[in-house]
This record gives structure tokens, C-alpha cells and sequence, in this order.
């Protein structure tokens, strides 16, 4: 089935996850430093974007699709950075929630000479509290009813809990609307009922506590976690293997990768569930879709950095 990449644009995706800023000091290396046996990067410039959930934000739209985001921000300069940024891309923002005892997670990677030589996180782990569970699925329950999908996007930063992905399905299913979820936890029962779980493979091996080692380990892993999950479809991602795709009462089904040079494969899940999500809202099969995405993921571990695919860029390589 051909998908026609240009009815993206009518699809509304609600996007609930951990939203952070992703930061690049861009520079280049000319000594190492007396202090210790390191390099000196002189930062040349800076450059700020969305990261985590907001990488699938910059999926969608950079596809035309409509988005509402539903998350945390902290209060400091990061997290008005997360609301300027939404704003920027004309995006709604009043799903955000802010949290001052929640700072927005921020992940500074340093780029010399067009390879990553250092990257340094500042987060904090832990659940959202209760009174803020409740704000997200009363927003939830308002914007659900007008969207074809719905994009569970987490980092493991205690936004998606259990709680919140249950209260999330259970309005899936009543207004009839695709849930996909893209997972870091090592307990995927939080997930149960999803439309589309989306790991890779090292986070299947983890869930499964199985070695993968080959094939017949991989499909086994993946019948392992459609019935511990109680899931109807399973995406695996191989990395440079491709992917394969689990559906109840088939065989697996493998998808070869269609990257040419991996030069940073910095959010290429996210490219991934966002493309594979679009294909599915607009009527295309679970095969084509993940086709599509697989040849999307190509597209952006070319690129340095956390990148996104264009329409121009993803038509030229799209699938016959």
C-alpha cells in the first residue's frame, strides 16, 4: 500500500510525555588539556531544541500533522525555553503543567568536529504527585475527543505512570482513538492495553530478561511481551538491523534498515512512533506504516544530532 505522505497534514496527535530541552555547544578540539587527559573543546556556538517528547512533536509537525502536547515543565529558564519553543512551532500549550519541584530535564551534549564528545544531564526522577495526575487527565479527557491518535512518549523522567497510561487507554478505547507508546521503563505492564508498543531491542531483551542473540530469541522475546502486556501489535527496533513487527495470530515480520551511514541515532525512536503513528491515523496498514517509519529512521541517523525527516526527504525514499 502506497501512503500518501501529504494527508499527514490532516491528522491531530495528542503527545503525552516527558518534555526537555536538548542543548549543543558546537565547537572544535585543537589540544588536550594539561588539567587531565581531555580535550579542550573551544565552543564556537550554542543551539537549543526540544528533546524527549518534544522530538516527537518536532516529528509530527516537520510532517504538517496538528499537535497537542500534554506534559510538565519546571519553572527556570529551561522550562519557559519548553513553552517559547511550542509557541514558536504555533502550538497550543495549555497541556503543559508547571511544576516548580519538577525542573525540566536538560541534556547539554557537546559537538566537536561533528562527533559527540561529551553529553551532561540535569533531572530528577521522580512520579508526578497526585493533584498533577489529575490536571493531565482532565486535560486529557478534553482534547481527546477531536484527535486520531495518541503518542505516549517516555523517558522514564515520571511523567507516564502507570495510573496515567491506564486512565489514557480506558479514554483510547471509549472515543475509539490509536494509542502507541514508545517505552524506558523495565516494567512494560504499565503499558498494558496499548494500541502499539515501540522498544528497541535492547529494552525488549530487558523486559523479557532474555538474551537476544538471534532471531528465533528476538521473535521469542516479542511473543513474550505481546502476552505479558496483553498487546494486539508489537514494533521491535534493531538499530542497523531494521525492525520487526509483531501481530497477533501472524508471523513476525522482518524490515531490513534502510540507512546508508549512521552518523548519530539521537532520536530515531522518536522518528520512528511518530511516522509509524501518522501512516496508521490516516488508514494505512500496520506494515506500510512501519515501512514508512523505518524509512524515516534512515533518514534522520544521517544527520547529526536530534533530527527530524522533511516531507521532500521522506517522499524520495518512501517504500513502493
Amino acid at each position: 500500500m502506497i501512503i500518501d505522505i501529504d494527508t499527514f497534514k490532516t491528522v491531530k496527535a495528542l503527545v503525552i510525555g516527558d518534555l526537555m530541552i536538548d542543548e549543543y555547544l558546537w565547537g572544535s578540539v585543537d589540544r588536550i588539556s594539561p588539567e587531565a587527559p581531555v580535550p579542550v573543546v573551544c565552543v564556537e556556538k550554542e543551539s537549543h531544541a526540544l528533546g524527549g517528547a518534544g522530538n516527537v512533536i518536532n516529528n509530527l509537525v516537520s510532517m504538517g500533522a496538528q499537535v497537542l502536547p500534554i506534559g510538565t515543565a519546571g519553572t527556570g529558564k529551561a522550562g519557559q525555553m519548553i513553552f517559547e519553543k511550542l509557541e514558536e512551532l504555533g502550538i497550543e500549550t495549555d497541556g503543559i503543567i508547571s511544576e516548580p519541584e519538577r525542573p525540566t530535564t536538560r541534556k547539554t551534549r557537546v559537538i566537536a568536529s561533528n562527533q559527540q564528545v561529551l553529553r551532561i544531564d540535569k533531572e530528577i526522577k521522580k512520579d508526578i504527585n497526585g493533584n498533577t495526575l489529575e490536571k493531565l487527565v482532565s486535560i486529557i479527557e478534553r482534547k481527546i475527543s477531536g484527535v486520531n491518535l495518541i503518542i505516549i512518549s517516555d523517558y522514564n523522567k515520571g511523567l507516564v505512570t502507570k495510573e496515567l497510561v491506564r486512565h489514557t487507554v480506558e479514554l483510547a478505547k471509549k472515543y475509539n482513538v490509536l494509542t502507541l507508546a514508545d517505552p524506558k521503563a523495565l516494567d512494560f505492564s504499565k503499558y498494558e492495553h496499548v494500541s502499539i508498543l515501540t522498544p528497541n531491542k535492547k529494552e525488549a531483551s530487558l523486559a523479557a530478561n532474555m538474551d537476544i542473540k538471534s532471531d528465533r530469541d528476538l521473535f521469542a522475546a516479542g511473543w513474550k511481551i505481546m502476552d505479558q502486556v496483553k498487546l494486539e501489535r508489537l514494533l521491535i527496533t534493531c538499530g542497523k538491523d531494521g525492525m520487526v513487527l509483531f501481530e497477533k495470530g501472524k508471523e513476525p515480520y522482518v524490515i531490513e534498515s534502510k540507512a546508508r551511514q549512521v552518523f548519530d541515532v539521537s532520536g530515531a525512536g522518536d522518528t520512528v512512533i511518530s511516522i509509524l503513528g501518522l501512516g496508521l491515523a490516516v488508514g494505512a496498514t500496520f506494515r506500510s506504516s512501519a515501512m514508512l517509519a523505518n524509512a524515516a529512521a534512515g533518514i534522520v541517523v544521517a544527520k547529526v544530532g536530534t533530527a527530524t525527516a522533511s516531507v521532500d526527504e521522506l517522499k524520495q525514499v518512501m517504500p513502493n
